[in-house]
């Protein structure tokens, strides 16, 4: 196999989310998110478990930056506790929040590494939930006003702000299948809550333009890759839905300034899309420096002529209601192996499809990949390692992907696995482990993986080995 090497300037980093690692969900002024109500709610995570200790980084913050300037890294992307810093979701800061992230900041500038800085990752502070939630437009100003507290605290220490992580899973997980917080299983207001997440990207996009200038602006979003069974002009149509609710409902207000007339007319039936109002797109559309790929597996559909029972599997956990808003003659199959422990299939060319995709469409955008990793079984060995081969495996085949869709033209900055840490993993609590660095929930001790012994050589010499 040829050699790759990236070029110079390659950013490596990895990833975490305040929710899934911080824990100190009560104190210092931390307010309740969506995610503390959701699953502190019997029945919504497996086995009952909560974010409240999580990893502990919270208290362990220096240690767990101490390890990412081991491994080499040149940028850490991490999110601001929402509920942390603006308890109730508006007023005055929380001062002992602002001042975690503003010495988390500092440490990071100290050992060299960049800070990327995500503004929302799922945890709503619980009040706005109370007063309607991303269905609400009142809520998107309100992240404009938090984008306010936060930017203007950190000002252009912090080396890329990134408004919102996976916008799709906050409308359609939260508000449409109610897999994840808060919880809702209203089609029309998952459909409100997309315009809404939009709208408060570009508000915000506004804000950090004005208080960090000399900052990259950044939003990440979890394109699918969408693939019909067959060519048929029904499977073909299936596809088209899809990538219209998965990727078009963003890509097309946040890039383009206007949402795909079929999305709209897919969904007709269920709202009329009243709460646009005249501007907002304009205002979704702010001009980015680098566009978030979160990239895992792919996905393959088919029409439904409900002849027979629909297959379910769209790999975003069980429930009686879909998170596919208009798409009701839409199946989701399941692919062949191997999986990772999310039952994901891994797919390393739909990346470089991706990839190559948003080079075509938007060819002066550049690209980084701010979440790419998967969950395996982990055993540790007798000797306290954990030799997660599969990981290992995962990792490079992607990586590799990654340079293929260079080769081709793709203009990728940099790459960030997901993640760091074990960490709390939503609705499926501490079963899934996706970190490079085990995490016993028992002891807090932190364990390299041999995939963070293999990320390490990866990112110091530039060299895929």
């Amino acid at each position: 196999m040829t050699e790759i090497v990236f070029p110079p300037g390659f950013v490596w980093g990895s990833a975490t989310a305040a929710y899934q690692v911080e824990g100190a969900a009560t104190e210092d002024g931390r307010g309740p998110s969506i995610w503390d109500t959701y699953s502190h709610t019997p029945g919504r995570t497996l086995g009952g478990e909560t974010g409240d200790v999580a990893a502990d980084h919270y208290h362990r913050w220096a240690d767990d930056l101490d390890q990412l300037s081991a491994l080499g890294l040149g940028a850490y992307r991490f999110s601001v506790s929402w509920p942390r810093v603006q308890p109730g979701g508006s007023g005055p800061a929380n001062r002992a929040g602002v001042d975690f992230y503003s010495r988390l900041v500092d440490r990071l500038l100290e050992l060299g590494i960049r800070p990327v800085a995500t503004l929302y990752h799922w945890d709503l502070p619980q009040e706005l939930e109370d007063a309607g939630g991303w269905p609400a437009r009142d809520t998107a100003l309100r992240f404009a006003d938090y984008a306010a507290t936060i930017v203007g605290a950190l000002g252009d220490r912090v080396h890329t702000w990134t408004t919102l992580n996976e916008p799709w899973c906050s409308a359609y997980l939260g508000y449409a299948s109610g897999v994840h917080a808060p919880g809702r299983t209203e089609p029309a207001a998952a459909l409100a809550a997309v315009h809404h997440l939009n709208l408060a990207h570009g508000l915000a996009s506004r804000v950090i333009r004005d208080l960090a200038p000399a900052a990259q602006l950044s939003v990440t979003l979890n394109l699918h890759v969408i693939r019909p069974a067959t060519e048929s002009p029904g499977d073909t149509d299936a596809a088209r839905r899809i990538d219209a609710l998965a990727n078009r409902a963003f890509l097309g207000p946040m890039l383009d300034g206007v949402y795909p007339a079929d999305l709209l007319a897919d969904t007709a039936g269920t709202t009329d899309w009243s709460f646009v109002h005249d501007g907002d797109e304009r205002t979704a559309a702010a001009p980015l420096d680098v566009l978030g790929v979160n990239y895992y597996s792919t996905t393959l559909v088919r029409a439904w002529d409900g002849s027979s029972p629909r297959s379910s599997a769209d790999g975003h956990g069980r429930s009686a209601h879909s998170a596919w808003v208009g798409a009701d003659r839409v199946e989701f199959l399941s692919q062949p192996g191997p999986h990772t422990a999310m039952g994901w299939n891994i797919e390393p060319a739909g990346l470089t499809e991706l990839l190559l995709r948003l080079h075509r469409e938007y060819p002066d955008l550049p690209l980084m990949i701010t979440e790419n990793g998967a969950a395996f079984d982990d055993v540790v060995s007798p000797d306290g390692a954990v030799h997660d081969d599969r990981r290992v495996d995962y990792l490079r085949r992607h990586v590799a992907a990654t340079a293929e869709a260079m080769a081709a033209g793709a203009d990728v900055r940099g790459y960030f696995v997901w993640s760091l840490l074990d960490n709390f993993e939503w609705a499926y609590g501490y079963e899934r482990r996706f970190g490079i660095i085990r995490v016993d929930y028992q002891t807090q001790e932190r364990t390299w993986k041999d995939s963070a012994h293999w990320y390490r050589r990866l990112t110091t010499t530039g060299h895929l080995p």
